[in-house]
Parts: C-alpha cells; structure tokens; sequence
C-alpha cells in the first residue's frame, strides 16, 4: 500500500521544496495540498470540523504552484490536490494549468476536486445559489475534459459558459484526463460525480468504508465502469498500525497521511513518525 501525504503548506511552514525531497528520499508516494483562495473576515459558514477555523486556512499557499516547485526537485513522488476547487477557476484556465503540471511532472499529477464548504469564501468567485454549486463542478469538468481530449471537441455552456471545439496543448500523459479522484461525504450526488468523471474517491478521515463502498461500487458498474478500475484513497488519516492493516485488507493500495502544519522540525518529526508504516 502507498502511504502519501497530505499538510496545509502556508508562508509560515516549512517550504514545498523541502518537504517534497525529505518525502521522496524517506519513500513516500506522494504529496496532495488543499487549496483556498481566500477566507472572507465577515463568514457565517460554521468551520465543519466545528470550532474555530485553524489559522492555516487563511495563509494556504497556491496548491497548483507549491506542486510546480515539488515536480521540479522530486523525480518519482506523486504530486496532487486534495482539494482544488473547480468552482473558483475559469475551467479553461484550470484545464491548462492541470496539464501544463502534469505534463512536467512526467504525469505525476492527480487532480484531486472538491465542492467547498466556505459559502462566503465561493460567493466571491461568483457562486450565488451555493446548491447549484455541484452542478458547476459537473460542467466546469466537462468543459476540462473536452480540452484535453485527442481531437478538438466543444462542450456547451449552462451555469457558466461553454468552449468551442479548440486547440489545446499539452495534453494530460496518459490520455483524455489527468488520475481524477473526488472529495467528499458518501451519498448519491457524490457518487454520481465520481461515475461521471473521476478515477475515484477520497473519503476523508476514512471511516464508514465497509458500509459506503459497496455502494458506490454499485453505482460504478451500473454507470458502465470498469469494476476493477474504481479507486478508493482514504484521505487525511491519523494513521494506526490497525487502521492501516485495516485498509489493505479491503484493498486499497493508497492511503493519505495528514502531516501537521509547522515548521521543518515539527513537520520532520511527524514524517519520522509516519516513516514507521512505510
């Protein structure tokens, strides 16, 4: 099983380029950051995990650069987002920006997506009907994959606008689309996106499995996948020795490691820590 990683890298942790050499050369599979834009001082969005809202969400670093400095010192580690945020992009330019780094990583990319939970923070970027949010994500996607695809194919607009059949390089290396997992809590809007579009999920915390991936295996195959296709990659993890046999049990062969967001020791120490489950 690949144990990757995932941190809130911020202008007061330590550095993307540090990290990603001390991961590569210590084994890990790979690095996945989040993404916010910005957090509006003026936000009736209660933080999820309840409490208040941690101060590294206010200072994340761009994921989308902070792994364009990972690629460029690492030659084998995984780079991803855990989670980007298609509802705060041009499509267009997110499609280029996905494939220029996958392109330069050599394909290492995984375009981790997600729906936001910050109502005031994605009101900024023009969603206004926070439920039509999904249906966004679902287009903004399509409008992505027409880019990347082999010949140039349009896709229509609906809650935002559309593209026309283009010319667009690079491509994603393997073809059509980046590795695409989803982000998110188990249920039928989200495993319809997976179907849709995606290579598979990221449940956060990665509880409940034995009850939700079944279900979503169901759905996979009546959408027309492929059975043994569907990849399940537990998110965000406090790791234990029987979590971990726990996972690979039921076959999952990638499991992300939540490091804390601190300094170079701080973050050293968690990855000495983690080192123990490679």
């Amino acid at each position: 099983m690949r144990i990757s990683t995932t941190i809130f890298l911020t202008d007061e942790t330590i550095t993307p380029v540090h990290l990603a050499r001390e991961l590569e050369q210590r084994g890990f599979a790979g690095l996945y950051l989040p993404e916010h834009t910005h957090i509006p001082v003026e936000r009736t969005t209660p933080y999820p995990n309840g409490g208040d809202l941690p101060r590294e969400y206010t200072r994340t670093l761009d994921p989308f650069v902070a792994l364009a400095q990972a690629a460029a010192v690492t030659g084998h580690l995984a780079l991803g987002t855990g989670v980007a945020l298609p509802t705060e992009h041009d499509p267009i330019a997110l499609a280029k920006q996905v494939a220029t780094l996958d392109h330069l990583s050599g394909g290492r990319f995984t375009l981790g997506v997600g729906f936001g939970w910050n109502r005031e923070e994605a009101a900024d970027h023009g969603v206004t009907e926070w439920r039509t949010r999904r249906d966004l994500v679902l287009e903004r996607m399509g409008v992505m994959r027409a880019l990347w695809a082999a010949e140039p194919t349009a896709h229509p607009g609906g809650h935002g606008p559309g593209v026309r059949a283009s010319l667009a390089f690079p491509k994603p290396v393997r073809g059509g689309a980046p590795r695409i997992l989803v982000g998110g809590a188990a249920g039928p809007r989200l495993f319809a996106h997976i179907c849709a579009y995606a290579d598979g999920w990221m449940p956060i915390g990665g509880a409940g499995l034995g009850r939700t991936v079944p279900e979503l295996r169901e759905r996979w195959q009546e959408a027309g996948r492929d059975p043994g296709a569907l990849e399940i990659v537990p998110y965000a993890v406090l790791p234990t020795p029987g979590k971990l046999a726990h996972y690979a049990d039921q076959g999952i062969e990638e499991v992300v490691l939540q490091l804390p967001p601190g300094d170079p020791a701080t973050v050293l120490k968690a990855l000495d820590a983690h080192g123990r489950h490679l």
